[in-house]
């Protein structure tokens, strides 16, 4: 068995962990911790984990958290690269689902993170853990930089484009919407029910912070660097992400849908639809697929991808488990395999 920990285990993301990790075979979750909640039970915060888990939570500082085989941090950007390091050199795995070891530049880090940053050390070591892309290198590593919600969507819809040199690259748009849980559980004005409800807003289209890990994810499918348009939007629903994406054909002749089926032929957790269907967010919901449409309107020289996935679960917690499947030489759908909600 595969001994788990799990540092911040009360937002979305870390109970989304617990709840995927409390059926997994080959898992014994050994702690789960949270400041906030340290000697509570975890069943007695999110009742839906009654009967299911018998932990408390306990304090980061007084966990064992370097005897697991892996620890997962679930926790706010800033926090991983300061504890990572000691557990990496103790024995353990680290996968990290915030955005401390995503970017390779510290100095880009900083600038979009506004903190130093703690391990500058480690962010050549980490592997960027988009499976679909980066499956050989996750295996080899002891450090996986999970990626981002946002990230997940637009760089496999686009991944099969860039990789066949079939698009300009320097005019590349995502138009991309949300869930409110992509926000966290910290309560802000733009998220409470009231002004989320029957509303529907972009924001940071000036530039939001996933911006950097997207254009590299993208350059390096490319081997350019790649010019993107990112405008991310809130909507009024729990869970789900939609992406529209925008590149312009080199050569309008190319079987689009053939080229996605075959790209993605193999891949358990990306789905292609056929030909004119259009995905929606609640098909995938609580699942760990990505499901992916593409278009080219009245034949011209323009691709229209539509992917979407659950932002809790493809695009975090289960990509997470799905890369720790990757690292401990287990099928990947282990633990995985839960049909979308439906409705």
């Amino acid at each position: 068995m595969i001994r788990v920990s799990i540092v911040g285990a009360t937002g979305y993301t870390g109970v989304e962990l617990v709840r995927l990790l409390a059926t997994h075979p080959e898992v014994e979750l050994a702690a789960v911790t949270s400041r906030g909640e340290r000697g509570k039970p975890v069943a007695d915060i999110f009742p839906s984990l009654r009967g299911v888990i018998d932990l408390d939570y306990s304090d980061p500082e007084d966990a064992a958290l370097a005897d697991s085989d892996v620890v997962f941090f679930a926790t706010p950007n800033g926090t991983a690269m300061h504890q990572a390091p000691a557990l990496l050199e103790a024995g353990a795995k680290v996968i990290d689902l915030s955005a401390d070891y995503r970017l390779r530049d510290p100095a880009q880090w900083e600038h979009w993170y506004g903190q130093q940053h703690a391990s500058p050390g480690y962010l050549d070591e980490a592997v960027y853990g988009l499976p679909e892309m980066n499956r050989k290198l996750i295996g080899q590593t002891r450090l996986v930089a999970n990626p981002g919600c946002y990230p997940t969507v637009v760089q496999l819809g686009f991944m099969p484009l860039l990789e066949n040199d079939l698009v300009a690259t320097d005019s590349l748009i995502a138009d991309v919407k949300s869930g409110v849980s992509g926000a966290g559980r910290k309560l802000t004005p733009a998220t409470q029910f009231c002004a989320a409800a029957e509303s529907f807003s972009a924001y940071a289209a000036a530039g939001h912070r996933h911006l950097p890990e997207i254009k590299h994810g993208l350059s390096a499918m490319t081997g350019d660097t790649v010019g993107l348009v990112f405008v991310p939007h809130l909507l009024p629903i729990i869970r789900g992400i939609h992406a529209t994406l925008y590149a312009r054909l080199k050569d309008p002749g190319t079987d689009l849908h053939e080229l996605y089926a075959r790209r993605y032929a193999r891949e358990q957790f990306v789905d292609v639809l056929p030909q004119g269907a259009h995905p929606d967010t609640a098909s995938v919901k609580g699942s760990n697929s990505c499901r992916i449409a593409v278009f080219q309107p009245q034949g011209g020289a323009t691709a229209v991808v539509l992917a979407v996935e659950d932002n809790l679960v493809k695009g975090a917690a289960g990509q997470a488990i799905q890369n720790m499947n990757i690292l401990f030489g287990l099928p990947e759908a282990t633990g995985l395999t839960q049909i979308a909600l439906w409705p």
